[in-house]
This record gives C-alpha cells, sequence and structure tokens, in this order.
C-alpha cells in the first residue's frame, strides 16, 4: 500500500514540482493543474502522451478537456491521499 505524505512532505511538495501551477486543493488529498495549449488537437495529442505514462506507470489521473484546456486531479484513491506516485506522475506530465 502507499503511503500518504505526511505534513513536512506535503510542504515541501509544491517547490519540488517548481512553479508549474501544481497546488493543493481546499483539503489536501489531491493536488491539481490546468494546462494550456492553443487548440483542441495539442490538447488532445498532449492528453495521448500523459495516457501513456499513466498506464505504464499504473496510476491514472482525474481529467477533464475543454478545447484547449486539460485540468487534471492526482491523488492516489487506495491511499486517501497524494503520495509520491502523484508527485511522479505530475513530474512526468510538466515534462510531455
Amino acid at each position: 500500500m502507499k503511503t500518504v505524505l505526511g505534513h513536512a512532505d506535503r510542504a515541501a511538495l509544491l517547490p519540488r514540482l517548481g512553479v508549474n501551477g501544481w497546488d493543493y486543493e481546499s483539503d489536501p488529498t489531491a493536488i491539481t493543474k490546468t494546462f494550456r495549449f492553443s487548440n483542441f488537437r495539442e490538447a488532445f495529442a498532449w492528453m495521448t502522451q500523459a495516457a501513456f505514462w499513466a498506464e505504464k506507470m499504473d496510476h491514472h489521473p482525474e481529467w477533464s478537456n475543454v478545447y484547449g484546456e486539460v485540468t487534471v486531479r492526482l491523488t492516489t484513491h487506495s491511499a486517501g491521499g497524494v503520495t509520491e506516485l502523484d508527485v511522479d506522475l505530475a513530474q512526468r506530465l510538466d515534462a510531455i
């Protein structure tokens, strides 16, 4: 089972992700970010690459897409909060 990040780890999480737009929800059980693209095709292409990594890591984000925006929510449901798995996937999504 994955371990939920403790208070100190959560405090260090966002600086680790840089100033890339990731933030906690009002309840710190998930991190979210909205990725913006110039059109639907670019957003969909990014989602396709993101799906590759999500499947490879066996960790699937919650997301929604409206034209050139993709909003991603990461949490580890089996652990009940944010884990290192979420951090790893967030870093990969930023790198796409």
